[in-house]
């Protein structure tokens, strides 16, 4: 008993982690690895644009599974959809070991064929885990949803850490002399020249090596996915602790078998163990405390606040996810390599932090929650206007523009990443329904803000890019 009630908490809390790790670490992992990948693939630095597109057509396992639950309620088995999906991860993630280098002729051009559909089944796994993770974790108490937004955080940010240890986008500029050769008048002349050329370092291990880590995190999720399954749930645990062994089922419980167990429960139900006095629940006083836990826990929301609440989520979301990603390298590699790789990994850093005060200051107001989504659209348009002013954004020159975009990253990432895990938790007390809509939310906003973003960075060339080693600008 002892164990469970002190031990068994850490666990839940460390397995919800886990599990959370597993929602976007694969495709988080590609994108903070592109700076070495699109040095090989041919197509270079439009291969950021052909993976957003991706991840949107990956929206198609989303969309199967919130029309499942509209249409056909009930008759997919959540747990199993997990299991599935999880292995697709596993298996894409250790292909992409050995395939993504692999390239097919396709009118007369090579293409990544192998990179791009391997990262289609990765974006597929990721995105369905917005409409399958979070309503799983509903069949735990809601302190585990904050864990689990924690760890979804850690998806992004442990990548960061290992990208930046594998010098990832480092590079030198080096003076390198060049023989030509000119034909003038049938005369063959050799002429020597100098130039200025940007030279890659070589990274600390391969991008093998990181696809690998890719493929073990995977398995932890499948592994934390699988006890998890098995972890007690305690009906009324805040109110009758003693009751432990006689109320313990499984999260792996069905919603219908869960109500049949608890209906089964006697009225009076009796501690059988000799080291405990025999004890009795009287009915009514149960029926109270639960309603009074039930009023101090939860806020019904009107349907205007519910469709306030569901544009947040699609806002948010635009930004995070489709907006703003799209243009991080425009927005911060003309202040340097330092600036980019120290925003990309402190605002990674600020999603999990965001989490941590979400635990410590749940704050549930609609108002605060409307405020912070407006100052972190702030610090995106801000991030924004210096992408759109590249290769020559404000301040290019000095260090206080490089602190500026680096500190505007961090805040827009923690801002937007504490009002995401709040609606989380409002959702999560809400329904089962209202957590599965969240989830299309949130696939819905992503989709329309990479679907705006990918014409103007890829089509109409909206966002110039700059070599770090020459000059861009006139001034």
């Amino acid at each position: 008993m002892s164990l469970h009630h002190s031990t068994m908490p850490l666990i839940i809390h460390v397995l919800a982690c886990v599990f959370g790790m597993g929602s976007w670490v694969a495709i988080n992992g590609l994108w903070v690895e592109l700076p070495l990948i699109v040095n090989v693939l041919p197509e270079g630095w439009g291969l950021p644009s052909y993976l957003t597109v991706i991840i949107q057509l990956a929206n198609v396992g989303p969309l199967f599974v919130t029309l499942m639950h509209k249409f056909a309620p009930g008759k997919m088995k959540e747990i199993i959809v997990i299991y599935i999906i999880i292995s697709i991860g596993i298996m894409a993630s250790l292909l992409m070991i050995f395939f993504w280098k692999e390239t097919t002729l396709l009118t007369g051009r090579p293409h990544s064929t192998a990179f791009l559909t391997l990262a289609f089944f990765l974006s597929l796994v990721d995105c369905t885990s917005s409409v399958t993770f979070l309503p799983f974790m509903m069949r735990l108490p809601t302190k585990y949803m904050t864990t689990y937004f924690i760890g979804e955080g850690l998806s992004g940010f442990a990548p960061g850490l290992v990208a930046l240890s594998q010098g990832v986008g480092m590079v030198k500029c080096v003076n390198v002399s060049k023989t030509i050769n000119m034909t003038v008048d049938n005369f063959t002349e050799w002429s020597s020249i100098h130039q200025i050329e940007t030279h890659y370092i070589p990274a600390n291990f391969s991008t093998e090596t990181f696809l690998a880590f890719l493929t073990v995190m995977m398995i932890f999720c499948l592994v934390a996915f699988f006890f998890l399954t098995r972890v007690p749930w305690l009906p009324h645990e805040e109110i009758n602790e003693e009751h432990v062994a006689d109320q313990m089922v499984h999260v792996s419980t069905t919603e219908s078998e869960l109500n049949k167990h608890i209906s089964k429960r006697p009225t009076n139900q009796q501690n059988s163990s000799p080291n405990c006095p025999t004890k009795s629940i009287d009915k009514a006083k149960l029926t109270d405390k639960t309603q009074n836990v039930a009023t101090s826990t939860f806020t019904k929301y009107s349907k205007q606040q519910l469709l306030f609440i569901y544009f947040l989520v699609a806002w948010v979301n635009s930004l995070t996810n489709g907006f703003l990603p799209s243009v991080q390298t425009y927005s911060c590699l003309p202040y340097g390599n330092l600036a980019y790789h120290l925003s990309a990994a402190l605002g990674s850093m600020a999603n999990p932090g965001a989490c941590i005060i979400a635990l410590i200051l749940p704050k549930r107001s609609l108002v605060l929650l409307g405020s912070l989504s407006f100052v972190g659209t702030a610090f995106g348009a801000y991030n924004m206007a210096m992408a759109a002013l590249s290769p020559c954004p404000l301040l290019q020159h000095s260090g206080a523009g490089a602190f500026l975009i680096v500190i505007s990253w961090i805040l827009f990432s923690g801002t937007l990443s504490y009002v995401k895990v709040m609606i989380g938790v409002i959702f999560r007390d809400e329904s089962h329904s209202a957590l599965v809509w969240c989830g299309a939310a949130v696939q819905l906003g992503s989709m329309f803000g990479t679907l705006t973003m990918f014409p103007l960075v890829s089509v109409y060339d909206i966002f110039k890019a700059g070599d770090s080693c020459k000059s861009n600008c006139p001034f």
